[in-house]
């Protein structure tokens, strides 16, 4: 009995510390997470630490390299999306009736079954809905992490249209421009999220 009690309490621990990892960046500024990100993969980071006492080589320049930028951009993203979709998608698989679960062990149907033949058909609408939110977001990247992570060495793939139009209308100050920029940004955003809808 002690050592059941053990092992639930240890998972219980895991479970935890998992729902805090996931959940977290969620609630946190892109400040704080460029932060983090700098502190994990920056040249003096834990990553290349880690890598430079495996290795013995050179660090390896996650957070300037332009070759690293979209993997830690998107995976970052994926990081700060993740708990709050698997919120939704949780609360979505808790409406599912257990009437259809029980009719379907009756009938013989494995837990693989049950997910393709119950789960995925009942939860679709609120994939359908997360994917037209997602979609509206293509053109309305935030500026503030991709500027945040930009450095004189991976401007080439780290502007955007958000980024390039701060620095043409802010920075350059020529409004007329970057309103006629962030107007045809909305513009395609608009005809992007209709099609979506329609489809």
């Amino acid at each position: 009995a002690e050592k059941a009690y053990a092992l639930a309490l240890k998972n219980n621990k895991a479970r935890k510390f998992i729902q805090t990892v996931s959940y977290a960046p969620y609630f946190l500024s892109n400040v704080i997470l460029v932060c983090v990100m700098n502190l994990l993969f920056g040249a003096n980071g834990v990553v290349n630490a880690v890598i430079m006492n495996i290795t013995g080589g050179d660090p390896v320049q996650f957070t300037s390299a332009a070759e690293y930028f979209r993997t830690m951009y998107i995976g970052s993203t994926v990081w700060q999306s993740m708990g709050f979709n698997a919120i939704v998608y949780i609360a979505a698989l808790a409406g599912i009736s257990p009437d259809f679960y029980e009719a379907a062990v009756v009938d013989g149907a494995t837990k693989f079954q049950r997910i393709i033949y119950i789960d995925i058909p009942l939860i679709m609408p609120t994939v359908i809905l997360m994917l037209i939110l997602a979609i509206g977001q293509i053109m309305g990247l935030g500026y503030e992490k991709a500027y945040l992570m930009q450095t004189g060495t991976n401007t080439t793939v780290s502007e955007i249209i958000t980024t390039y139009t701060y620095k043409v209308g802010l920075q350059g100050a020529q409004y007329s421009f970057a309103t006629a920029v962030g107007l045809f940004n909305s513009v395609v955003n608009f005809i992007i999220l209709v099609l979506a809808n329609l489809v």
